[in-house]
């Protein structure tokens, strides 16, 4: 995997320590802190949890700040065939975006906050 940042460049063993299955997660972040956070949830980790991980971390790499609906769109849109908003509440119950942000190691947009449906209050 090519170098993708000044801090890759400046410590390749970063880079090195990436999971490959999560190639656009924050510097820093790891399978284990989503594990604590999820803990600290209450939630039981599935493959789709991971999957949403995936899908938010993503979303953040193409634009850093992204608004709410972006990421209310994108998680819609990856599990409309399983339900989409429904599924993702039975997922992440206090919400998908305030939820996911955390197990994915990332800050979500001003004004979500967990509990809230994960959107803007």
């Amino acid at each position: 995997m090519p170098a993708r940042t000044m801090q890759d460049i400046l410590n390749p063993a970063l880079e090195e320590r990436r999971d490959p299955r999560f190639p656009d997660a924050p510097e820093g972040w790891t399978p284990a802190d989503a594990e604590r956070e999820a803990g600290e949830m209450g939630l039981a980790l599935t493959d789709d949890h991971w999957e949403a991980a995936r899908v938010l971390q993503g979303c953040y790499r193409d634009e850093p700040h992204p608004r709410v609906r972006l990421l209310h769109d994108a998680l819609e849109a990856r599990f409309e065939d399983k339900g989409g908003a429904k599924y993702l509440f039975e997922l992440f119950p206090r919400g998908p975006i305030a939820q996911g942000c955390r197990l994915a190691g990332l800050q979500p947009p001003p004004g979500v906050v967990e509990g809230g449906g994960g959107s803007v209050q």
